[in-house]
């Protein structure tokens, strides 16, 4: 199933703050992902596949 960034950060019972440094992002910068403003670069996509334990594929990455 798939969810959206948001959506998998909060199932995981993760703060924006918290995500953001296990990440290795700005809280902004992951505040923008969320909402669709930006979009990671495929390091970062690999981080919150590995930080969040889902795949790229199952991610919802808001237009």
């Amino acid at each position: 199933m798939k969810l959206t960034l948001k959506a998998i950060r909060t199932n995981k019972g993760l703060t924006q703050e918290e995500a953001s440094k296990l990440i290795g992002v700005g809280i902004d910068t992951l505040s923008n992902y969320e909402r669709g403003l930006m979009y990671p670069d495929v390091p970062i996509i690999k981080k919150i596949e590995e930080v969040y334990g889902v795949e790229y594929k199952d991610i919802i990455f808001l237009p």
